[in-house]
């Protein structure tokens, strides 16, 4: 087994990254993203865990920035994320570097069995983080979509919450999640690892504890 990249330490404190994980990039991308996040003032808070397989969750998700911060994130740290996205955000010439970056298009208003077929993908590869914001939306929401819970219910796989503290420029990782089957009472935990002022408009960011 390839041993696990040891940690790039400094002020972006970068964790170590276990073979298990899916990866992309190279050196040079994985150095140029880390140096945006010193000069931004970014850096990552805990450990990265080394499975195959799970549903990385992000919020607070209100505004635009959040993409490009992730995306500088993902590269830093090596890995690659596969994340779903409005179908008109895959139109030519966006659509080629939305693929790239490891998008899916998703047609809301015709989806189908979106839950089922994120599902199969991860059965039928032998790593991937499927990257989902549980709002659903950077507009104010009082409650979480459920699909998240729902793939990681049905493929068996844990959720890894991540936060986005932009006060702190911190890109926060808490330990996984295994569902239990109480959708209700799981989504409420979840959301308690959260507050409004993580996030860059906080006015956009509901605390209620729902979800649909």
């Amino acid at each position: 087994m390839t041993p696990a990249t040891p940690a790039h330490g400094g002020r972006v404190n970068v964790p170590a990254i276990g073979a298990q994980v899916p990866r992309r990039g190279n050196a040079f991308s994985t150095w140029l993203a880390t140096t945006l996040m010193r000069l931004t003032g970014w850096r990552f808070e805990g450990a990265f865990p080394d499975v195959p397989h799970c549903v990385l969750i992000v919020a607070p998700h209100t505004s635009n920035w959040d993409f490009p911060t992730g995306v500088m994130a993902m590269y830093a740290l090596g890995i690659r994320g596969t994340f779903l996205g409005k179908h008109t955000l895959f139109r030519f010439p966006l659509g080629v570097l939305m693929r790239f970056l490891g998008g899916v298009p998703v047609d809301r208003a015709a989806a189908g069995d979106v839950v089922g077929e994120t599902v199969r993908h991860v059965q039928t590869h032998p790593a991937t983080l499927i990257v989902l914001s549980p709002e659903g939306t950077r507009s104010r929401t009082t409650r979480w979509k459920s699909g998240f819970y729902r793939i990681a219910e049905r493929a068996q796989i844990p959720i890894f919450p991540v936060g986005f503290d932009f006060p702190r420029k911190t890109i926060v990782f808490h330990p996984l999640f295994t569902v239990t089957g109480e959708m209700e009472r799981d989504i409420t935990a979840l959301r308690r690892l959260y507050r409004a002022e993580m996030a860059r408009d906080p006015g956009k960011y509901d605390e209620g504890r729902g979800q649909e």
